[in-house]
């Protein structure tokens, strides 16, 4: 679960709203009624403005707007001893952030959100191209294993004969799905070839003892092992490479890609050390079994466990009993053991469950279930899924709503006591925001499957939202250290 640092969330499917006008009253001093003269001058203006390209009315505002920043900037009794050097985080975001960001009036939502991406995507060409990330503020780029997968990639010399360590999870995640998606995007076979051959690179992995793969593996060597730490994975890395390594064996007719991690499901489906579904966030990969028992959480470590049993049953035609069986099993658990209501709202959340004791702790990860249960409900699964995906819908979006920023943090606690002002707390270490999806997939989700405007409405405040703080002028977003301090 790492978050895609040069692109902003973007998927919003919003009507558009034209605010692309300015309205001119033009009145004698001290009042007076309207000559013919000077309705003719009202519309005159108004006909020009019109006629003007959306290009030049927004030159034209930020125009006015860089006026008015170089007459603040001539005062120092105004100013005081500000600087212009950008700070991020806790800090406020330069002022002519908000320049580009003006641009957007004039422009329909979707055009808006179409900027972002290019925006997010000029980042990364001009200061990271061929590299692994773009880190927006110092414009400069990291890596994660050093491929050059994208300059290579265009030159169609894309190569996975590299002695490099890589983690089997992010690498079917991020190569091997990419690779497929492509492949059904353009239909080029270039693109199976390549996805064929990582997914043969990465299969010794799957070489354990337990048939729980290891963690990382190296894609030149053909060798794998576990993390130097621990002979633990997470359970959600490991239940969550299925669908890809399922679609390579689809799309190839070679059967063993789709062996080796249906195993993981079946050995995982008998397990013990579950509690009404529920599953611990560890399993070793010597003998299989859970480790850290007695701690339940649909977040970090856990959490698409739960999203890619729905997601492979469907996959596979609906026909795979036991998947379905485990997805419906964990969401009585779920409500069972986790679903709880806040003070004063009565907002429905879902907490985390360590040995017998509940906590009100949940994470932004959890707000992938609104959009999974819809999903399960659409596909006939019973309807009261629906409405537990629209309560804690609501939940997901009072996490960005109730934040000064109008952006969620990490991780919030809710308030279960009566008497509470406030349903969301929100401790120091965990009020940074990370442009995590699962959010706004949700409220995709939820919008396609009832046509509820209000979760257009929702996606749309939170995409101003990070558009408004987390936007770097030079291209890209970046995350923020304090939500609770507006930039």
């Amino acid at each position: 679960n790492v978050p895609n640092v040069f692109t902003a969330p973007i998927v919003i499917m919003l009507s558009p709203s034209r605010k692309d006008f300015i309205s001119l009253s033009l009145t004698e001093q001290g009042g007076g009624n309207y000559t013919n003269a000077k309705q003719w001058r009202r519309q005159s203006c108004w006909r020009k403005w019109k006629q003007l390209s959306r290009l030049q009315r927004c030159t034209v505002l930020v125009f006015i707007v860089l006026l008015l920043i170089c007459g603040i900037a001539a005062y120092p009794s105004i100013t005081g001893n500000q600087t212009d050097e950008p700070v991020y985080g806790s800090q406020s975001l330069p002022a002519y952030v908000l320049i580009s960001y003006l641009c957007f009036v004039g422009m329909t939502k979707l055009e808006a959100v179409r900027e972002a991406f290019r925006h997010a995507w000029k980042g990364y060409k001009e200061f990271a191209w061929g590299h692994d990330e773009l880190k927006p503020v110092s414009k400069s780029y990291g890596e994660w294993f050093g491929l050059g997968l994208l300059k290579t990639l265009v030159a169609a010399e894309l190569s996975f004969n590299k002695n490099v360590d890589v983690n089997l999870f992010e690498s079917t995640i991020r190569i091997l799905g990419g690779l497929l998606s492509t492949y059904h995007l353009t239909g080029d076979s270039l693109f199976l070839d390549k996805a064929k051959d990582i997914g043969i690179r990465l299969m010794p992995a799957f070489n354990t003892p337990s048939k729980i793969p290891y963690s990382d593996v190296n894609i030149g060597k053909g060798t794998a092992h576990p993390p130097r730490w621990t002979s633990d994975s997470t359970v959600a890395e490991v239940t969550s490479i299925q669908l890809e390594f399922r679609e390579l064996s689809r799309l190839t007719q070679d059967p063993r890609y789709q062996i080796a991690v249906n195993e993981i499901m079946k050995h995982i489906h008998k397990l013990d050390g579950k509690q009404d579904g529920l599953v611990p966030m560890f399993i070793n990969t010597n003998n299989g079994q859970f480790t850290h028992l007695g701690v339940f959480t649909l977040g970090a470590r856990a959490d698409s466990y739960y999203e890619y049993l729905l997601k492979q049953w469907i996959q596979g035609g609906k026909k795979e009993v036991e998947l379905l069986e485990d997805y419906l099993q964990a969401l009585e658990g779920v409500k069972k053991h986790l679903v709880k209501q806040s003070s004063p709202l009565g907002l429905k959340f879902v907490g985390e469950l360590s040995h017998g004791h509940f906590s009100p702790k949940m994470d932004h990860l959890v707000c992938f279930l609104p959009g999974t249960l819809a999903l399960g409900a659409h596909h006939g699964l019973p309807a009261e899924h629906m409405e537990l995906a629209k309560q804690v819908m609501e939940s997901c979006y009072q996490m960005y709503a109730q934040m000064e920023t109008g952006l969620s943090p990490e991780i919030v606690h809710f308030n279960m006591h009566s008497g509470s002002t406030q349903d969301v707390d929100v401790k120091p270490a965990d009020r940074h925001n990370l442009l995590r999806p699962e959010t706004v997939e949700s409220l995709f989700y939820l919008y396609q499957f009832t046509k509820d405007k209000k979760y257009q409405k929702w996606g749309w405040e939170i995409f101003q939202s990070f558009n408004k703080h987390t936007r770097v002028p030079t291209g890209g977003y970046t995350s923020i250290n304090n939500v609770s301090r507006p930039g």
